[in-house]
């Protein structure tokens, strides 16, 4: 690796236009709306809930993680939230139903009114199509292209 010149600026000018500000931002909104509405599903039916506590769990802190990287202008991480988001918006769309079917007699009562659980388990469905949606969109912008600069404006060459 060749020694770094230190007159060189780096910039990258992509991340400076206003609609790549406008996606990072939806997508960490997004995120971290989506970790909040997993993680009442996840308290208020906890003690509904079967098999499925350590996968929310897990998505929980998989999607603050991307967040951390999304806000540092990490792209590498959008597809991975858009993949992450395809199953999340299926768990919830078969889940959803099952929170309003617990009205009879034999089921376990969670915290939350089992009513309150599938709406909020429903509203994850919208969250996760327009996190797919955003998280491609910010893919597309190249969030990493660099381009060296000297001081006076001229642009570096590589050797």
């Amino acid at each position: 690796m060749a020694d770094r010149d230190p007159n060189v600026i780096i910039e990258h000018p992509n991340r400076e236009k206003a609609a790549s500000k406008a996606t990072k931002a939806a997508v960490l909104l997004l995120l971290l709306a989506t970790a909040v509405l997993v993680t009442i599903v996840t308290i208020g039916g906890w003690a509904a809930l079967e098999g499925a506590k350590l996968l929310q769990i897990a998505y929980i802190l998989l999607y603050l993680v991307i967040a951390y990287f999304v806000a540092r202008w990490n792209r590498g991480v959008l597809p991975v939230a858009a993949a992450l988001a395809i199953v999340l918006l299926i768990f919830a769309a078969v889940a959803g139903p099952a929170w309003f079917a617990r009205d009879k007699t034999g089921f376990t009562n969670p915290a939350l009114d089992e009513n309150v659980l599938g709406l909020i388990t429903f509203m994850i469905v919208p969250v996760q199509i327009f996190l797919i949606a955003f998280a491609m969109r910010g893919f597309q912008q190249a969030w990493n292209v660099e381009v060296e600069r000297y001081p006076d404006g001229s642009t570096a060459t590589v050797s």
